[in-house]
């Protein structure tokens, strides 16, 4: 594998909002991340390389209850604001909580992020800029 857990971290410790997340995903494609998944709950994130291979971050902060009560519209709010560099990444994770979103599934080929709920079902997918 070409990353490591550390290689990813360093990239990660760069961002400060989500104004900043078109800069990380090509670091992560510098490094041939192929895809992530990343869980809201405690914030584990897998990354995948173009063979399948994979390293986690695990646990990286206390667990976070995510609703049983989706709401893709508040959501989508939150998210705008999170975009425009307006909240940082754990104010934002706590917003995915609080509507329903469980996690998102990052592909750095289609360059498409989507965000699913608690039974991991997609409900929303948007074009990643970069």
């Amino acid at each position: 594998m070409k990353f490591t857990i550390e290689n990813i971290k360093a990239e990660h410790q760069k961002v400060k909002s989500g104004a900043d997340f078109p800069q990380y995903i090509q670091a992560l494609k510098t490094l041939d991340v192929s895809h992530y998944k990343t869980y809201v709950s405690d914030g584990n994130t897998e990354y995948f390389n173009h063979e399948s291979q994979s390293v986690q971050t695990g646990s990286k902060y206390d667990f976070l209850s995510i609703s049983d009560d989706l709401n893709v519209d508040s959501f989508k709010i939150r998210l705008k604001l999170h975009q425009q560099g307006g909240t940082d990444y754990m104010t934002f994770c706590k917003d995915c909580a609080e509507n329903g979103i469980n996690g998102w599934t990052m592909d750095l080929h289609a360059m498409t992020c989507t965000y699913f709920d608690r039974n991991e079902s997609d409900v929303l997918t948007e074009q990643v800029p970069g």
